[in-house]
């Protein structure tokens, strides 16, 4: 490429390409359900009991209410997905009802979020704990527990139930906090194992428990009607002492079911996963919101249900109200040694949901507040990722802190925040719901999916069902108000703070964001193209594309440079921005940071040290490595040139490379990754299938093979080819009858110390050489081998 040909403008401004559309990797509507169940599920854990406690015997008729609800309101949130692919209350509200009721909804939101972590960790706290101290019971009254951990002859010591929750609650919120920081792998992978585990425990519990109930001769619990209804005086919340207590009717049916909506949660996970649902995308949504929709009938309702039936009225609320399903693994009917193996099948699978939902909580409220940062909504000080890892650390941090800060002043009361965790729920639920009603008459267009029933009069269409489902939904947001006295007070506290601090940022941010945006055109050319391709960029094929994100250590675009002749090959400088839960569909508005901006004026600043040129490119990621490669195979380029990870090594950055290009759709080509650590060294990996580096000896083996058989007269016209083709089909065919024998072959041969060194080639070429040694990965000399070869 003629010199200067990738900078087209007129002035001496660099371009700047900001792709458009966000790089993913996509996944099925089985893997979206179990990422949104992991959430889910996690209330079925605890809203049986809060529900109990509050109203009485009759709770599990509204949890079960509560769940048929759910199925209206996850379709508000399907509409929602239908418009805006990267949808979410924040992205919606403010499209439908501008930047005040948007961050009003998010400051809700960030409630919820806030309290899913610490009720979920201290109910998990609770389950164990409870499990502990009915162990050292059996074993205090068979004799088997020293004296120091007995209260009397015959009874055990017990832990503090809600102070030993809290303080196992900290210790994972302080684990996934660390993991955070570093930067936690996201896995659907782990997602579906651990919901492959709990559907065991469902299937397990509810054939065992239905069993239970018909051999006890159990009786359902009395219906819900206003007779039946005992609140808690924590319950009534304002209204208590009041006439209004002791008249309830239909406000108490209102007021029940307000009491047991937090089992009701994951639907902004649900869009936020949306984007990452592989095509065709709306049917596979629909399809995930059904699967959702029934497990979580079956497993919070009806696991409920039994719950009330089979465990004795005497024990269900002062013994197991926290730790309901492993009540309900007690009282099964069986031998007493099979129940407390599946009382500790239930704790072990309870730790792996809730647990995690303390992780999804911290990237949920990250991911929330990176999407506002992005908005401008936050400062910039809120976006500066980690010196070491990379992360977004003053975010994490930041909600860390409130989530420890909850935790204390709770003191693991599941309770206490399970009342302010619905007041949240209910709320982010009625704005989404609000702003998809006025949606409905500002935007006239076609939608994918539009929630039934829709009733046309004319040319007038009148959205039902979505205004019945939004009326529910306000109605019992107002209810909650005067009943859940705790978390109206802390609900109200909390998104006022948050929405002062949204506010105050935004109104700091605008004069600095004009200057910003000032300063990025006067030295850079802006461009935002529907999609990124070499004409976007005017670059050729075999490109060198460099990723940078550390203006301060610019090593592998330096290393680069240096062997790059910018006259033939192109140079792409990349930097991908990570984009939060329900962040923008496009990137055209939104406001570069102080930390993009240094990148973009130290890369330019390293090439005209060089005396070369580069084109700088923006892409949106939800994956790091997808990104890179979806990116270097969309621009053909050669080699995809990084430096060393400070969080995993060379050879973990190659297989993740690796991993994301087997991931990509055909065509795809192949490129080689190049890893240069500090010292200027370089490791070189091959992406895609390779011609594999031989050693000596094995190059003398198959050489020394070749001359015996060419000693018998048939095989004149042998290759050396022709013997490693037999030796692999015969591998394989082998491999095909017995698969146990040949991979503990390969596990004793590659376990031999005198085969570790079997590697993918290093250059260790002087950081300074200008031998312009990055091109295409060379075809296997095989391919022209001859007979003059052999």
């Amino acid at each position: 490429m003629p010199a200067g040909q990738t900078f087209t403008a007129p002035s001496n401004r660099v371009r700047l390409v900001v792709a458009s559309s966000v790089m993913l990797t996509f996944i099925s509507f089985w893997r979206a359900a179990a990422v949104v169940l992991n959430d889910l599920g996690s209330s079925a854990f605890y809203a049986g009991g809060i529900a109990e406690e509050a109203v009485g015997k009759a709770a599990p008729w509204f949890i079960l209410g509560v769940m048929l609800f759910s199925f209206a309101v996850r379709a508000v949130y399907v509409e929602s997905c239908s418009m805006f692919t990267r949808g979410g209350v924040y992205r919606v509200v403010k499209e439908a009802l501008g930047g005040t009721f948007a961050k009003l909804s998010v400051s809700a939101l960030m409630f919820d979020y806030i309290l899913t972590g610490p009720i979920s960790g201290v109910s998990a706290g609770q389950y164990i704990t409870g499990l502990l101290n009915e162990l050292m019971n059996v074993g205090a009254a068979h004799g088997w527990l020293p004296v120091a951990l007995l209260a009397t002859a015959h009874s055990a010591r017990q832990l503090p139930v809600d102070e030993t929750s809290a303080v196992f609650c900290a210790i994972v919120t302080i684990y996934y906090w660390w993991q955070n920081t570093k930067g936690i792998e996201e896995s659907t992978d782990k997602a579906l194992d651990v919901m492959k585990i709990t559907t065991v425990m469902v299937v397990l519990l509810l054939g065992w428990g239905i069993f239970s109930a018909f051999h006890l001769g159990a009786h359902l619990p009395p219906l819900p009607t206003p007779s039946n209804l005992h609140f808690s005086h924590d319950a009534l919340g304002f209204l208590g002492g009041t006439k209004l207590a002791g008249a309830l009717g239909l406000f108490g049916i209102i007021m029940a079911f307000g009491h047991s909506i937090l089992a009701m949660s994951g639907e902004e996970t649900l869009a936020q996963v949306n984007r990452e649902i592989e095509h065709p995308k709306l049917k596979n949504l629909k399809r995930a919101a059904i699967v959702i929709a029934i497990y979580s009938f079956i497993f919070t309702g009806i696991v409920s249900l039994l719950a009330v039936m089979i465990i004795p009225d005497s024990v269900r609320i002062p013994v197991y109200r926290d730790n309901l399903i492993a009540g309900l693994a007690m009282y099964m009917v069986g031998p007493a040694t099979l129940r407390i193996i599946f009382r500790v099948f239930v704790v072990i699978v309870g730790f792996l949901i809730l647990s995690g939902a303390v992780n999804t909580s911290i990237i949920g409220s990250t991911g929330v507040l990176m999407r506002v940062a992005e908005d401008g909504v936050l400062t910039d000080w809120f976006r500066k990722p980690h010196t070491k890892f990379g992360t977004s650390y003053r975010i994490i941090n930041l909600v860390t802190a409130l989530q420890l800060f909850t935790i204390i002043v709770s003191h693991g009361n599941v309770i206490v925040l399970g009342e302010a965790y619905a007041f949240g729920v209910i709320w982010s639920f009625t704005f989404n719901s609000l702003a998809m009603l006025v949606l409905r008459w500002k935007y006239k267009g076609e939608r994918g999916w539009k929630v039934p029933i829709n009733i046309r009069i004319g040319k007038t269409e009148f959205p039902v069902g979505l205004f019945c489902v939004f009326l529910v939904l306000l109605t019992t947001a107002i209810v909650n108000i005067f009943t859940k006295s705790v978390a109206t007070e802390s609900g109200i506290a909390f998104a006022g703070a948050f929405f002062a601090i949204f506010t105050y940022s935004e109104h700091r941010n605008k004069s600095r964001h004009k200057l910003s945006e000032q300063q990025m055109k006067e030295h850079f050319q802006l461009e935002h193209p529907e999609s990124i391709t070499r004409d976007a960029l005017e670059i050729n094929p075999g490109a060198v594309l460099v990723t940078m994100r550390d203006a301060n250590n610019p090593f592998a675009l330096k290393w680069a440079l240096a062997r790059t002749n910018t006259d033939e090959q192109d140079v792409v400088v990349l930097t991908a921005r990570i984009m939060g839960a329900g962040g923008p569909e496009i990137l055209d508005e939104q406001p570069f940071s102080e930390h993009e901006q240094m990148l973009f004026t130290k890369a330019v600043s390293v090439a005209e040290s060089f005396g070369k040129h580069i084109s700088l490119l923006v892409v949106p990621a939800g994956d790091v490595f997808a990104a890179l490669v979806q990116t270097a195979n969309t621009l053909e380029v050669s080699a995809l040139v990084s430096g060393l990870s400070t969080k995993m090594s060379a050879q973990e950055q190659a297989y993740h490379v690796g991993q994301a290009w087997e991931n990509l759709p055909e065509p795809k080509r192949q490129l080689t990754f190049y890893v240069v650590l500090p010292n200027g060294e370089a490791q070189a990996f091959h992406i895609g299938p390779h011609a594999p580096s031989l050693q000596a000896d094995d190059v003398q083996l198959v050489h020394r093979l070749w001359l015996n058989f060419r000693r018998d007269p048939e095989m004149q016209s042998l290759h050396h080819s022709d013997i490693v083709t037999y030796a692999l089909t015969r591998l394989a065919t082998e491999y095909a009858r017995d698969k146990q024998e040949i991979l503990k072959g390969l596990r004793r041969y590659t376990g031999d110390d005198s085969k570790k060194d079997l590697q993918l080639p290093t250059t260790t070429t002087a950081p300074g050489k200008p031998d312009y040694s990055i091109r295409a990965p060379k075809p296997s000399a095989d391919a022209g081998e001859s007979n003059n070869h052999e």
